[in-house]
């Protein structure tokens, strides 16, 4: 026995597993896969070729007292596998919508709080728990049963320990370790496997050389490799984010 409120809108090709209830405001494309026991609220949107694995519950009210039951989203994109047991919560008014972007997998017992915004290949691993307005950018590896405090911000391709603490923004492309949560190098076997010349991987090194091992403090070192650094896409990605971040990105390990 399953329940699919009349108003939800299905492609003719998602299968739906027993003991699972859709809610009306439902949208899901086509090829995706709903094991049982799942529950899928109102303001959610499924794209194609998703699955949907027993026990996972997207788009239930956020966890924030600041929602007076405002309409909101919760929206995955395509191609996106969310493991057992996984929470996804809508948005609230401050930005409307939580998205979880394509070709993600979010694993076993993780939860996805109010208006995160993940980007397209993101892997968190099993029990990780991100907490309000987190931003996660592609490609990023979150480690399993880590902690991400709310409004962090992840960079792309970083790679994060498990059971991280995570309570500063993490620059893209590093390795991100140990507790106090420190810079531990940066994610060169991720950047070979995501096809980086060896150009490009050097000219990333350089930049977190002058960013963690010169002994400046973060404005002394985004002044030296702005200074110094010949200007390339990666340089510029890198001081966009640090430029960019209010929190402070994470210490170097002493």
């Amino acid at each position: 026995m399953k329940y699919i409120h009349p108003e939800a809108k299905l492609h003719p090709s998602v299968q739906v597993g027993p003991f699972t209830c859709i809610h009306g405001d439902v949208e899901i494309g086509e090829g995706t896969i709903i094991d049982s026991n799942v529950t899928i609220h109102d303001g959610v949107r499924i794209g194609k070729n998703c699955h949907i694995h027993a026990g996972a519950v997207i788009g239930g009210d956020p966890q924030d007292l600041k929602y007076k039951g405002e309409k909101t989203y919760a929206i995955i994109g395509d191609n996106t596998t969310i493991r057992e047991f996984v929470t996804i919560h809508r948005g609230t008014a401050s930005k409307g919508k939580t998205i979880v972007g394509n070709y993600c997998l979010i694993m076993a017992y993780c939860h996805v709080a109010h208006d995160c915004l993940l980007h397209d290949h993101i892997i968190m691993s099993n029990a990780t728990q991100l907490a309000g307005e987190v931003v996660v950018d592609d490609w990023a590896i979150i480690g399993g049963g880590s902690l991400v405090h709310q409004f962090s911000h992840i960079g792309a391709h970083a790679m994060i320990q498990g059971g991280s603490k995570v309570n500063k923004d993490v620059p893209p492309y590093i390795i991100a370790a140990r507790e106090p949560i420190s810079y531990c190098g940066i994610n060169s076997v991720g950047l070979n496997r995501r096809s980086f010349t060896q150009e490009q991987i050097t000219a990333i090194q350089n930049v977190y050389r002058l960013m963690y091992l010169s002994g400046l403090n973060v404005s002394q070192a985004v002044a030296q490799i702005e200074d110094t650094l010949p200007k390339s896409l990666e340089r510029d990605i890198i001081l966009d984010f640090v430029k960019g971040s209010p929190r402070g990105i994470v210490r170097g390990y002493n």
